[in-house]
């Protein structure tokens, strides 16, 4: 038996057929409509078209699971809001129920990445999990005993909008000081550009070619590398805010792990060992607990199609 994984973003909505073991065996894409009777169509003819290309008939399936941005009511199948994309209202999975007779789950795009790795990527041999996805913002995923805590009307694990620094810089969500405005690549491109214009000496320069709209988030730790005093500053005040973050997050929950995952995460052991320095220091009652592993997300891209076809039991 198979499950389907649908992974919704902004600009592609991604199909795969997983197998039981969480491999992808067939995926077809979709481009992403900007409006709500089109992104339904839209995600209705790429689960035939999946259907379709992988010679599977709907008996050899057993459900649809769905994972995307924004608010969704994961009890009831509704896709709320999704607000860079005009989707609202969409109650997805009694439509697909009706046109598939399926059963279809649906959760939020971090919550079913964490619930991946916790299941078959490098979070697998642990049952106790908290992942933070470092891209343009920050989604948060949370899975105990093997299973996604998603809060009260599936509103919680919003662990990027935690407050970091009170009255800090001002958030998307109308708040100060949260986490996404300081670990996410869009705030540590922020920081290397900052630094970068204080110091016009920089090797940060050299490394973009003097063009400082080609900064992302690996020019401060490539170039920390070659000895400059104004990267390691940036990754140095990046990984304390980061490692904070984290702190906060093992002091509520003590997972087995913490799952770092996004493209800041691609720095591998280059981050994670500063994070777990980190924490060794400021843990509390680290020296007389269980560690908590700090680890990177290995399922990349696939991770939204595996998660969400893992919602399917």
């Amino acid at each position: 038996m198979y499950s389907i994984g649908i992974d919704i973003g902004g600009m592609s909505i991604k199909f795969g057929l997983v197998s039981g073991d969480g491999k992808i065996l067939t995926k077809t894409v979709q481009k992403t409509p900007f409006n709500t009777a089109d992104g339904v169509n839209a995600i209705i003819s790429g689960i035939k078209e999946l259907m379709q290309k992988a010679d599977v008939k709907r008996e050899e399936i057993k459900g649809i699971g769905i994972g995307c941005p924004g608010a969704v009511d994961s009890k009831e199948g509704i896709i709320d809001v999704l607000p860079n994309l005009g989707w609202e209202s969409i109650a997805i999975s009694k439509i697909l129920k009706k046109e598939f007779d399926l059963p279809v789950k649906i959760s939020n795009d971090a919550n079913v990445a964490t619930l991946a790795e916790v299941k078959y990527g490098s979070a697998k041999q642990y049952n106790t999990a908290v992942m933070f996805t470092l891209g343009t913002g920050v989604g948060g995923g949370i899975v105990i005993d093997g299973k996604l805590f998603e809060g009260g009307w599936s509103r919680g694990a919003e662990l990027g909008h935690v407050t970091l620094y009170n009255d800090g810089i001002e958030c998307t969500c109308g708040r100060r000081g949260c986490i996404e405005r300081y670990v996410s690549a869009t705030a540590l491109i922020e920081r290397t550009k900052t630094a970068m214009i204080g110091d016009k000496n920089s090797a940060m320069w050299d490394y973009v070619l003097g063009d400082i709209g080609k900064v992302d988030g690996r020019t401060a730790f490539e170039c920390e590398k070659t000895g400059d005093k104004t990267a390691k500053e940036v990754v140095d005040a990046y990984v304390k805010d980061l490692g904070e973050s984290i702190m906060n997050m093992l002091n509520i929950f003590r997972p087995e792990a913490f799952i770092l995952g996004g493209g800041v995460s691609a720095q591998g052991k280059n981050l994670t060992d500063r994070l777990v320095k980190y924490c060794e220091k400021f843990e509390y009652g680290y020296h007389n607990s269980p560690v908590t592993k700090i680890i990177t997300a290995t399922l990349g891209n696939d991770a939204g199609i595996i998660g969400a076809a893992a919602l399917i039991e």
